[in-house]
């Protein structure tokens, strides 16, 4: 990982990115990280943007907190309620 003061950076982005492939590059202000970049595999606009989607974060987190609370069901009745068993 390769750690960078932001105010230090001045080279253009490009020059950051064709590194992201060995190593992310963390950005910091007096020590406290503000930023990283980092190479992204196997993902679509679709999940990155979801995956920083505060409504899209709080809907899982209240959907995790409600399993652990009431409990769920298995794969086999949601075929069930919805009709698709065979």
């Amino acid at each position: 990982m390769k750690i960078l003061e932001l105010s230090e950076a001045t080279a253009p982005l490009a020059d950051y990115a064709k590194d992201l492939d060995q190593e992310p590059l963390i950005l910091h202000v007096g020590g406290q990280p503000v930023a990283a970049l980092m190479a992204i595999e196997n993902a679509d606009w679709e999940t990155i943007s979801l995956s920083n989607n505060p409504k899209f974060l709080a809907i899982l987190e209240r959907s995790r907190k409600r399993l652990r609370e009431e409990g769920g069901i298995s794969s086999d009745e949601m075929r069930r309620r919805l009709g698709l068993t065979s």
